[in-house]
């Protein structure tokens, strides 16, 4: 009699030691049947087929045309724009939110409030306000100067000329990189174990290096997935830029979109491939400082992408050199 799927023979029903080999192979556990994943696989492979013959085939979207604008000049120096407002935004972002977070943790109650206020504020106000109340800051100051409080001034300048929209755009995004990434690091500070603060205070190492050495590499294991989530949502959040009259690959975009109109799909199309690769980039980017940062605190660093091929193709062929010996 058969047994049913997933049954295993019982040691009272054990074949002799003198039973053939093929015997033993047929009276091998058979696995459970899923009857489920096999209906949900089929499903989703239905529907990702009619999307992809949707997209290949609907002349809306002017593959063509497409082609066309996906290398242009404009939108390609429209992306190098995006690319340099992301790096300097966020490094000017990062540095700001490591100043907030220790603030945050500071036993100074002014610089706890300060720095409460200012991430508690910067997190309310939509980015596009932000932008635009920089862009317009030089009507409320014309001039800015350094000098004694309420006193003489040592140095005045002009707003208006150091406010270029380049500055405009990164400072607007740096303050409002800079409050997000304040919790971020603050959240990595505190799941460091507080027995490795006692015991880099027990050793009289000072501070600063105490931070440096001890606290900040381990809670980099921590920051980075929640930091690079922020860098991407920054490289897409430059697209707003464009109302600060900076032309980034969606201002580009957009500019070519209102002289050619029939072409704003193709055009959209491009802006969407070009932030899909630059996300991609982010996250293959976080997988190795990732792995990077997992060594010594796992006993087996992750595999690479590569590793994980190579690996599923020895699985495969030993599967397949199994099932030619029976």
């Amino acid at each position: 009699m058969s047994e049913p799927p997933g049954a295993a023979v019982s040691l009272a029903e054990a074949p002799p030691a003198d039973t053939p080999s093929h015997t033993l192979i047929a009276q091998r556990v058979v696995p459970l049947r899923r009857p489920g994943r096999w209906i949900a696989t089929a499903l989703v492979l239905v529907l990702v087929a009619q999307f992809t013959h949707g997209l290949a085939t609907n002349p809306f979207y002017q593959w063509d045309r497409f082609g066309y604008w996906f290398l242009r000049p404009t939108l390609l120096d429209g992306l190098l724009v995006t690319l340099e407002v992301t790096a300097l935004s966020a490094v000017f972002g990062l540095l700001g939110g490591i100043l907030l977070a220790l603030a945050r943790l500071s036993k100074s109650p002014v610089l706890r409030a300060v720095s409460w206020t200012y991430i508690w504020a910067l997190r309310s106000i939509p980015l596009i306000v932000v932008l635009i109340f920089l862009y317009n800051f030089s009507a409320l100051y014309r001039t800015l100067s350094i000098g004694v409080p309420f006193g003489p001034a040592f140095f005045s300048f002009d707003e208006s000329r150091l406010a270029t929209d380049m500055a405009v755009a990164v400072i607007g995004l740096s303050l409002n990189e800079a409050a997000y990434a304040a919790e971020v690091v603050r959240g990595g500070i505190l799941s460091v174990d507080q027995g490795q603060h006692e015991a880099a205070s027990a050793l009289g190492l000072p501070k600063g290096y105490q931070f440096r050495r001890i606290v900040l590499p381990q809670a980099l294991r921590s920051i980075t997935p929640n930091y690079v989530n922020q860098l991407i949502g920054l490289v897409k959040a430059t697209s707003l830029v464009f109302y600060v009259s900076l032309l980034d690959l969606f201002g580009a975009a957009q500019t070519m979109g209102s002289t050619y109109p029939g072409d704003i799909v193709p055009l959209l199309l491009v802006v969407t491939v070009w932030y899909l690769i630059l996300t991609s980039l982010v996250s293959v980017a976080q997988f190795y400082v990732e792995r990077h940062y997992a060594r010594g605190a796992t006993r087996t660093l992750p595999p690479t992408p590569l590793q994980k091929l190579r690996s599923s193709i020895r699985d495969l062929r030993e599967r397949a050199r199994r099932e030619a010996a029976v």
